[in-house]
């Protein structure tokens, strides 16, 4: 059976449960506690991190590499361009939000506000939280000048960079964490985004001790 180990707010587990319900990849979801490593997943990632997935008889690892894979094993439909440039340009984007966006403002709010608690690492550092709260205003303005050119993040198609930012974002929205009136066409680009089917999963997520605010699976906000 083919199964995705993750936890249901880790941006890069979202990442790789939007592109395989994109492609209609049917998978069965495992909630691992990375933090609480054992060796049974030890032995199916030696890094002790999500997103793991087992499919086509494959156990991987490392999120960006997983979403290679898919595009490259399951190219229908396509989350990537044909052309370099473009590829280019959408490869960009997914290592600003798992890179830039991760550190500056998720690590900064979801990690303080419930990794902290759920690990039991302590409370949330509040010179972090008010950094990333700071941060998440100018990627919300950059990525409303984006979609001012463009009718999706990297071009004219949805591709893999729509679906990194919709994972970051959809999870600071789950603890309230996104001002969605700071920007229109950021707003705009999130209801059609969180409108498809593939979002579905994503939108029924709940985790204990954290309900989502009321708007998290209103596609109208």
């Amino acid at each position: 059976m083919n199964r995705l180990y993750h936890v249901p707010l880790s941006p890069f587990c979202r990442k790789v449960r939007l592109s395989l319900a994109e492609k209609k990849i049917e998978v069965e979801l495992v909630e691992e506690r990375y933090w609480e490593p054992s060796a049974e997943f030890r032995r199916r990632n030696p890094a002790e991190k999500v997103p793991v997935l087992k499919l086509d008889g494959k156990m991987m690892s490392e999120s960006a590499a997983i979403c290679e894979y898919l595009e490259e094993a399951h190219p229908e439909p396509s989350l990537m361009p044909k052309g370099a440039q473009e590829r280019y340009e959408v490869r960009r984007l997914v290592s600003w939000f798992d890179d830039k966006f991760h550190h500056e403002v998720t690590s900064k709010l979801l990690y303080e506000r419930v990794n902290k608690k759920v690990m039991k690492l302590g409370y949330p550092d509040s010179k972090n939280v008010k950094f990333g709260a700071q941060k998440i205003k100018y990627h919300l303005d950059y990525m409303g000048w984006l979609l001012e050119q463009r009718r999706w993040l990297a071009g004219n198609s949805l591709s893999l960079a729509d679906f990194a930012a919709a994972a970051h974002l959809s999870s600071l929205d789950y603890i309230s964490d996104v001002d969605w009136n700071r920007n229109q066409n950021v707003r705009d680009w999130y209801a059609k985004i969180k409108s498809r089917p593939a979002f579905r999963g994503i939108l029924a997520d709940q985790v204990p001790g954290f309900p989502p605010p009321a708007h998290y699976a209103d596609l109208d906000f």
